[in-house]
């Protein structure tokens, strides 16, 4: 007690037992020292996990509760691994419209808090949230690319082929004026094919191009992409074709139809209707002449492939009439415009395209061996002189027409191929003459001497199809690129000084 009359806390209480325990030996663990009646042997007791628990003093420490928050405890956890190696899930992502998500501008967490709560909700009720929709933004397709079908199925836009055209449009109409309409249908890449066609009036062009295009013989000829001649126009002598009409296909091939050159039925529209004639022309005959030379050397600049069609065999004039577009065909554009010690236009530099003589309506004489390799020795004389490739590019001879003849039979094989008459009824005419009164020969056809309509079409459209395609500038051309290129080309043919020189000449 202390002198106050209170206890002092160091004398009795806790901390005098424990140093009176202090004092005392150490002995055995078993062992209990405050007396005989309190003795009991020290049995260690074992852990649930089997385990002993060793000798020693038990130092206790604090347990920690592992405990997701409550909104979180009705998900199974992902983070720790299942045991028994199982794989983990792959995480589902979900991926917003930017329609939903805001403009394209916004980062993620500007975004409407609408979808923020739905995400929260579908975490809170535990539910699995559903498959990602994947939406393809089409760039540079304008209209196109909002008229594409979603499949909601898949998800994923259907890549369409381009569209398919109906019937051809104007690249340059009746008053030799450029026309926009064709833009429409073209597109940024490079892998095309530019087919021309020339020819005289009722030879066949638009029919033979649109074969070659879009339809097949067999089909109504109302219904041919290029319009051709009805019989009313026929028997009055006209032209159904003006200007220059365009056509592409799904397979990016762009066909070019003509009016007929040195037509004698535009040329009395011209004197009957008393059209007024621009300035630099005189007579109605030399404008119709400057009008085919003009379609004529651009279709030498802006195509690869050139079909000169013919009915007969053959006119002296129209050689005459190509070798003079040929030298007034513009020079191809150089890729530096200003000349460094070189004069003009390098010969290797120039371009040419290929040149296809077509000998449509043909009769069983020309498909005879020998008359067609005279054929061919004429043309390789007429075309001599010329830069047209006009020969190694297609072959009668590859298509199995002349199966006896060898490759080296015509020497002077040019760009020449064959197509007999097109008539429904004459297959019906020759089946009748080949009838006789024998019921044997009444089932076999009749003699043709050559082979049908459909299958030299068939044959001649894959020859034309694979002809190597030149670069026609300087640098390579899109389709679009090529329709600028070909729309200044023909502003050039217009107002070019070598025909106006050449017209003055003739006047």
């Amino acid at each position: 007690m202390s002198e106050s009359g209170h206890s002092q806390p160091g004398m009795y209480g806790q901390g005098r037992r424990r140093r009176r325990r202090r004092d005392r030996d150490v002995g055995p663990p078993g062992q209990n020292l405050s007396g005989p009646s309190r003795d009991r042997e020290y049995v260690p007791r074992e852990r649930r996990d089997g385990s002993e628990e060793p000798p020693g003093p038990l130092l206790q420490k604090t347990p920690i509760i592992l405990a997701k928050p409550p909104g979180e405890r009705s998900k199974p956890s992902q983070s720790v691994p299942i045991s028994g190696g199982q794989a983990l899930e792959k995480p589902i992502m979900l991926i917003k419209t930017r329609e939903d998500g805001g403009k394209p501008g916004t980062p993620p967490e500007v975004a409407s808090p609408a979808s923020g709560s739905g995400a929260s909700k579908l975490e809170r009720e535990g539910q699995r949230p559903t498959q990602p929709v994947y939406q393809i933004q089409n760039r540079g397709m304008g209209a196109a690319a909002s008229n594409s079908a979603v499949d909601p199925v898949i998800g994923q836009t259907k890549l369409v082929p381009p569209e398919k055209m109906k019937h051809s449009i104007k690249l340059v109409d009746d008053q030799m004026n450029w026309c926009d309409s064709a833009m429409e249908y073209l597109r940024d890449q490079t892998d095309m094919l530019v087919v021309g066609v020339i020819g005289l009036q009722g030879t066949g062009k638009s029919t033979i191009m649109s074969l070659l295009s879009a339809n097949s013989p067999e089909e109504d000829q109302r219904g041919y992409v290029f319009r051709a001649q009805t019989q009313e126009i026929k028997e009055r002598g006209g032209n159904q074709s003006t200007g220059i009409d365009f056509y592409i296909t799904q397979e990016r091939v762009i066909f070019l139809d003509t009016q007929p050159i040195l037509s004698p039925s535009i040329l009395d529209h011209l004197i009957n209707n008393d059209r007024k004639l621009p300035p630099e022309y005189n007579l109605p005959h030399t404008y119709v002449e400057m009008q085919s030379l003009q379609i004529t050397a651009f279709l030498f600049t802006v195509c690869h492939v050139v079909i000169v069609i013919q009915d007969w065999f053959t006119d002296i004039n129209l050689y005459r009439f190509l070798q003079t577009a040929e030298m007034l065909k513009p020079s191809t554009p150089s890729a530096s415009h200003d000349s460094t010690g070189s004069s003009g236009t390098e010969e290797g530099s120039e371009y040419y395209p290929h040149i296809v003589f077509l000998q449509n309506k043909s009769s069983r004489d020309e498909f005879c061996p020998r008359n067609l390799k005279k054929m061919h020795m004429a043309v390789d004389k007429l075309m001599a002189h010329s830069h047209l490739k006009y020969k190694g590019t297609l072959s009668m001879l590859d298509c199995n027409i002349f199966p006896g003849l060898d490759r080296d039979y015509l020497e002077t094989e040019v760009n020449m191929f064959l197509l007999p008459l097109m008539e429904n009824e004459g297959e019906d005419a020759l089946t009748k003459a080949g009838s006789g009164t024998a019921p044997l020969f009444s089932l076999l056809p009749g003699y043709r001497g050559h082979p049908t309509f459909s299958s030299q079409v068939s044959k001649l459209r894959s020859q034309i199809l694979a002809m190597s395609r030149c670069q026609l500038s300087h640098t390579i051309l899109t389709e679009k690129n090529w329709f600028h290129y070909a729309a200044r080309i023909w502003d050039g043919v217009k107002k070019s000084s070598a025909l106006s020189e050449y017209s003055r000449l003739q006047a």
